[in-house]
């Protein structure tokens, strides 16, 4: 615009929104294209390799960690042997000066058998030129819990319905009134870490891997009611571990999210370096082993959701705007340690991805990204360095949140892969997506899906929204591939009430009951409101 300020007014504007709407084609073009270069490139580069490590698994009877490889092609280097190398989460290379575990004469099949962490991914490298050099893609362990302590989580509901539980109802009847089966809360990890001074709690220290952690024994102690009277009552838990910002441990906020800290409530988790990469795995650790085995006093978590929402980058996972492949690294990376944390504790725990009901549509403003491409990717890129039974959470809100009709027709809501929009009219959208054989389980099952999150408000009428809630559990209800759909919430938030005009409760913010409430007790009973 610099360069037409002789042009008048109109001119400027009129030209101003030409340039921006072809720049923002030009933009997505840009990304387009590089997204497919990189993973082209991505894709020759691991084509070439000749060594494929087929299965990295614990034994479980021996606790050796067994690696598999095959060779198409016997790959010419120094020596007549294959290397095995051990590589931390955040790192991608051997490196120059790396000492190798193991190694083996060369051959079609070869295995490596060691004892190791569940943390290491493995790659299998020749010498050559004095120098080892990578020969296979790196491939983690795909089964941690061979090693955990706790295979079961009691019995599993026998209902689908949910709710965001209000705490300050927790010791009313509501809960038994609601006959709910499962119930989410979050845990900001910020609230966990340290110890406040001038508190009747005290710390809890915790060891791992030889090193000594703090948790905040006030706040530790608030989740243990809670979750030993939601486990009480035959309530499923589903914690939700968010990434806020605590100016104490400033190693937990990924490098490229550090400019923004101000900007989102919730950051992208680091597992990119060392320190993070280990803090996640104590906290991982911890947290399940805390709130594993049925008689352990302070309840159980069935299912870990690591972060929120990760596609709306800006909104809820933040970090700085980078290609898709590269910030679903980082999240997978950060996401592939609270797992193996998790499954190493506790094998009968599910793990899940989050995302939100932006499934094939985009802000270009906020530069986020599509839900379906974050799952694509996602899929793409544990699939290559070791399958594991990670499970989805998504929250198939309404668009705009203030709506409640979701049967009726929308612009953004079609019943075909390319919705812009996953509501409850269309969410089998997804679980059908789902069924794709490249999104199955090793076993060859559909992964786990469950609704964390879903609201609809009542200002607009309480009975309006009654029927929403109706509407979608039926949804849910008929789906054989949800497992949970978690209502948000038990009451009105105030914050959203003001902010947003979103009144999602079945209470009102004085804690009165709505017409919702006796609607949503009985709507998985047999007097059903219609």
């Amino acid at each position: 615009m610099g360069k037409k300020r002789e042009i008048i007014i109109y001119r400027i504007i009129m030209a101003s929104v030409v340039v921006f709407a072809a720049g923002a084609v030009l933009w997505l073009g840009a990304i387009k294209h590089g997204r497919v270069a990189r993973k082209e490139e991505e894709i020759r580069y691991r084509a070439q390799l000749p060594v494929r490590i087929e299965s990295c698994l614990i034994d479980g009877e021996s606790g050796e960690t067994v690696v598999k490889a095959l060779a198409d092609e016997i790959p010419e280097s120094d020596d007549e042997y294959l290397y095995l190398f051990a590589l931390c989460p955040y790192e991608e290379e051997i490196g120059e000066g790396r000492p190798y575990l193991l190694r083996e004469g060369k051959g079609e099949e070869v295995e490596f058998r060691l004892e190791t962490g569940v943390y290491d991914k493995f790659v299998v490298g020749v010498k050559d030129g004095g120098f080892y050099k990578e020969a296979s893609v790196p491939h983690y362990v795909t089964n941690p819990g061979a090693m955990a302590v706790f295979t079961s989580n009691g019995e599993k509901p026998s209902g689908k319905k949910g709710l965001l539980i209000d705490p300050d109802k927790l010791m009313s009847e509501e809960l038994d009134d609601l006959e709910i089966k499962h119930a989410a809360y979050n845990i900001p990890i910020s609230r966990i870490l340290g110890h406040p001074e001038e508190d009747i709690y005290s710390a809890i220290h915790y060891t791992y891997n030889g090193n000594e952690y703090m948790f905040n024994g006030r706040v530790m102690a608030e989740y243990d009611l809670i979750f030993r009277t939601l486990t009480d009552k035959g309530i499923e838990i589903t914690a939700i571990i968010l990434n806020d910002v605590s100016v104490d441990y400033p190693w937990l906020i990924h490098p490229l999210a550090r400019e923004g800290i101000g900007k989102s409530p919730y950051y992208a988790f680091n597992g990119s370096d060392g320190m993070g990469a280990e803090y996640l795995a104590a906290i991982g650790t911890f947290l399940t082993e805390r709130y594993s085995g049925v008689m352990n006093g302070r309840g159980v978590v069935a299912n870990w959701v690591i972060g929120n929402e990760i596609n709306a980058r800006k909104e809820w996972n933040y970090m700085k705007y980078v290609d898709l492949e590269l910030y679903v690294q980082e999240y997978a990376r950060a996401f592939r340690i609270f797992y193996n944390a998790v499954k190493s504790v506790n094998n009968a725990c599910g793990v899940y991805i989050s995302l939100d009901n932006q499934w094939n549509r985009i802000n270009i403003l906020t530069q986020s990204y599509r839900a379906k491409d974050i799952l694509d990717e996602f899929n793409r890129q544990i699939k290559a360095e070791g399958n594991i039974d990670w499970g989805l959470a998504i929250h198939p809100y309404n668009k705009p949140l203030t709506r409640v009709d979701t049967w009726e027709s929308s612009i953004y809501v079609k019943n075909r892969v390319d919705t812009p929009v996953v509501t409850m009219a269309n969410i089998r959208v997804v679980t059908d997506y789902m069924e794709q054989e490249e999104f199955l389980t090793e076993d060859g099952e559909v992964r786990s899906i469950i609704l964390s999150e879903l609201g609809y408000t009542s200002s607009n009428g309480e009975e309006e929204q009654a029927a929403a809630i109706v509407y979608a559990y039926r949804m849910a209800e008929a789906n054989p591939h949800i497992d949970s759909v978690i209502f948000s919430r038990q009451t009105d938030a105030q914050e959203e009430v003001e902010r947003l005009r979103l009144h999602q409760g079945l209470n009102r913010t004085d804690g009165s009951h709505k017409y919702a409430y006796e609607v949503f007790r009985e709507m998985d009973g047999e007097n059903v409101h219609d």
